[in-house]
C-alpha cells in the first residue's frame, strides 16, 4: 500500500507532467471508484485543467478552478501517463484525456481506490480531510499531542500508529521502521508510552519519512512504482520484510508477528517490552 512517501512522490511527478493541460475527455470504466455524481464529476473536469496537486496524509488533492478532486490510492492504486492512442488495458478504470494527446490513467487491480469531487470552499469541512491527524513533518506533532491521543488506549502502539486520525500518512512499512528506530516494542500498549518515547517516535518518523521521500518511496511487492519512478527506500529498511535476517544493530533474527491483522516486524532484543 502506498504510504506518505510514495503518495508524495506521485504528487511531485504528476505536478511536473500534467498541470495546466486542458482536459478533453473523461472516460469512467468502473464507476464505484467515484464517490460523486458522475455527470457532475465529468462536467467539472472536461474543459478544465489541474492548477496544482496537493496532499493531505495519503490523499492526493487535484486542484481545478472551482473544485478539488480527492484521490486515495488505497491498496493497489497507481497513476500512469500514456499516449491516448494506446490500448486501454485491464484494471485501467478512470481515463482523463488531455488535449495534447496524452492520458492520465488510474489503474487499480483491487478497485479499492476512491475519488471524490468537492467544491474548493468545502475542503476544510470534508471528513476525509478534517479527520486526518498530524503528519510526521508537521511542527504540531509534539509529545504533548501524542500523549493526549495515546491516553487510555489499550491497543498496541503499532495499531495506534496506523490510525490516520492520530498520525496521518504512516502505514505498515513506516510504522514498523519507526518503532524499531525508537526501540519500542510494537505490542506495548499505547497508554503506557512515555513522553520520552513519544519524542523518539516523532524524531524517528520525521527522519524516516524525509529520507523515504528523498529516495522516491519504497518499492516492494505490495506497492510497485508507476510514472517511471522506482523508489529506493527498500534498500534502507531495517526490519520490514526482513523476517529471519539479522538485526542491523544487534544481529538477532528479525521476528514477524501479527498485530491487528497486520504483519509486524521487530527485533526482540532491541525492542524489549518494558
Amino acid at each position: 500500500m502506498p504510504e506518505i512517501a510514495e503518495v508524495e512522490t506521485v504528487r511531485n511527478v504528476l505536478k511536473e507532467k500534467i498541470l495546466h493541460k486542458k482536459i478533453k475527455n473523461v472516460n469512467i470504466l468502473y464507476s464505484k471508484i467515484i464517490e460523486s455524481d458522475l455527470d457532475e464529476f465529468k462536467n467539472a473536469l472536461i474543459g478544465n485543467e489541474f492548477e496544482d496537486i496537493l496532499r493531505k496524509g495519503k490523499w492526493l488533492i487535484f486542484a481545478l478552478k472551482a473544485h478539488y478532486l480527492l484521490s486515495h490510492l488505497r491498496m493497489e492504486g497507481k497513476y500512469f501517463i500514456k499516449d491516448s492512442k494506446e490500448e486501454i488495458v485491464k484494471h485501467e478504470h478512470i481515463i482523463i484525456s488531455f488535449a495534447d494527446g496524452t492520458d492520465l490513467r488510474y489503474h487499480d487491480t483491487r478497485k479499492f481506490g476512491r475519488m471524490k469531487l468537492i467544491k474548493k470552499e468545502d475542503l476544510d469541512k470534508t471528513i476525509e480531510i478534517t479527520k486526518q491527524g498530524k503528519e510526521p513533518l508537521d511542527k504540531e506533532l509534539t509529545s504533548a499531542y501524542l500523549l493526549s491521543k495515546f491516553k487510555g488506549k489499550k491497543l498496541p502502539i503499532k495499531t495506534v500508529l496506523l490510525d490516520q486520525e492520530i498520525i496521518s500518512g504512516l502505514g505498515n512499512i513506516y510504522a514498523n521502521e519507526v518503532l524499531f528506530a525508537s526501540r519500542i516494542n510494537p505490542s506495548k500498549k499505547a497508554s503506557l508510552i512515555t513522553k520520552e518515547e513519544c519524542e523518539k517516535i516523532i524524531a524517528s518518523s520525521k527522519k524516516i519519512v524525509e529520507k523515504a521521500i528523498l529516495m522516491g518511496g519504497t518499492t516492494i511487492k505490495s506497492y510497485t512504482s508507476s510514472l517511471g519512478v522506482t523508489g529506493h527506500y527498500q534498500d534502507y529498511l531495517c526490519v520490514h520484510k526482513r523476517e529471519g535476517l539479522p538485526c542491523p544493530v544487534c544481529g538477532s533474527p528479525i521476528k514477524k508477528i501479527k498485530i491487528g491483522g497486520r504483519s509486524t516486524y521487530y527485533c526482540e532484543k532491541c525492542q524489549k517490552d518494558r
